[in-house]
């Protein structure tokens, strides 16, 4: 049985030569239940996002949030030396995560068919942009694009005005978990079917475009073009993001009749009026549904319309910003948001680990690594190099 203390994951052993998000973030999400996950970064600059902001003290914070749970060490793989060494890691690992563009590898001699003869039992999860194959594989490839190509922006925002970007990078947030689970499928399959590694293609355009619901099948069948509709969508009538006494917003959601009826009972007017007897009729004055109870919800003190909606058995939320979140008792009780303690910048909030387990919690979350903090320690324990190696290495650039 696998110590709580370890997490689920304890024995797994990640390689991750990626940067950024999309390839990294598959890794974390691995990390945070006991993975044991190398971070392979360039001498001197390490991963990317070490120099994005928001900084604190010269901390990357987004580092800190994604580098977190890992070991750092530095391996310059353009070099053929660095490239033995990472072959050297690869035989002992389960994992090896990876988002360069494709052909990269190839180049660096590490590509999928060189690190399955290292190690046949291995799982390589290769992120990309477009994918590994098709017209488009070798074209750059970042959130925005995803979500671009994949056809969420285009249908997110108002019909007369450009297409909106969400707050967050959804694409690349999308492709690191779908990178968590297709590990996880591949590693399922090595070790309970008895199948051996395999490679685990996957590309941002692909994980938004699985996120867009029934919206090609309606094309497919009836000949329907989603179009951007703002906050509007088509199985929510009374729907929309409304605005409160207090110059707030509320998104409440009524989808179906017996929601509605209960809308009803808190508000009597809309019960015998036949513009809003079923969803379709309340779909096709939805407009005016909508200004109705919006001039309803803004006539209420926040706490006595939550109260209301509450005893109704109504889906809402209130709209949060950052400085809510960090006060909700939702959260709180929870523990939605961990403290990290790190060595130099000292305690960090941020998102803790999902989701939860009833017998194999995650374990305690370790602050996010220096550039090559492990560097000796893994070149010495998982290769075998001598002290005099590593500081040969250290003074060729490799390391």
């Amino acid at each position: 049985m696998v110590s709580k203390n370890k997490g689920p994951l304890s024995g797994v052993r990640v390689i991750d030569v990626g940067t950024m998000v999309a390839g990294p973030v598959a890794g974390t999400l691995l990390a945070d239940f006991g993975a044991d996950v190398i971070k392979i970064e360039q001498p001197g600059h390490g991963d990317t996002l070490r120099h994005i902001g928001p900084f604190a003290e010269g901390e990357s914070l987004w580092w800190n949030v994604e580098g977190r749970n890992k070991k750092s060490i530095t391996l310059n793989l353009r070099e053929p030396e660095g490239q033995r060494i990472l072959k050297e890691l690869v035989k002992d690992a389960d994992v090896l995560v990876e988002n360069f563009r494709p052909g990269t590898l190839d180049r660096w001699n590490l590509s999928w068919k060189d690190l399955e003869q290292v190690n046949p039992r291995l799982v390589m999860l290769s992120v990309s942009g477009y994918g590994q194959t098709g017209p488009m594989a070798t074209r750059a490839g970042y959130d925005r694009m995803g979500l671009a190509f994949g056809g969420v922006l285009g249908i997110t925002g108002y019909p007369d005005r450009p297409p909106v970007r969400p707050g967050t990078a959804v694409a690349d947030y999308q492709t690191a978990l779908f990178g968590a689970f297709g590990t996880m499928v591949a590693l399922y399959n090595r070790d309970v079917n008895g199948g051996r590694g395999q490679q685990v293609d996957l590309s941002l355009y692909e994980t938004v475009f699985r996120f867009t619901d029934v919206m090609v099948t309606a094309y497919d069948k009836l000949g329907l073009n989603r179009e951007r509709t703002g906050n509007l969508h088509f199985a929510a009538a009374p729907g929309d993001h409304f605005e409160t006494s207090d110059g707030r917003y509320i998104a409440l959601t009524v989808s179906s009749d017996r929601m509605y009826r209960r809308l009803c009972e808190a508000m009597p007017e809309l019960l015998d009026d036949p513009r809003f007897a079923s969803h379709s009729e309340r779909l096709a004055n939805v407009t005016e549904i909508n200004r109705i109870v919006g001039a309803w919800i803004k006539s209420l003190p926040v706490p006595e319309l939550c109260e209301i909606l509450d005893q109704k058995g109504l889906a809402y939320a209130l709209i949060y910003s950052v400085e809510d979140i960090m006060t909700d008792p939702q959260y709180e009780s929870r523990g939605t948001i961990v403290t990290v303690d790190h060595p130099r910048i000292g305690s960090l909030k941020m998102p803790a680990p999902q989701p939860r387990f009833s017998d194999t919690p995650a374990p305690l979350v370790r602050p996010a690594p220096g550039l090559g903090a492990h560097t000796d320690e893994v070149l010495r324990e998982y290769v075998g190099l001598s002290d005099q190696q590593i500081a040969e290495l250290r003074a060729a650039g490799t390391i």
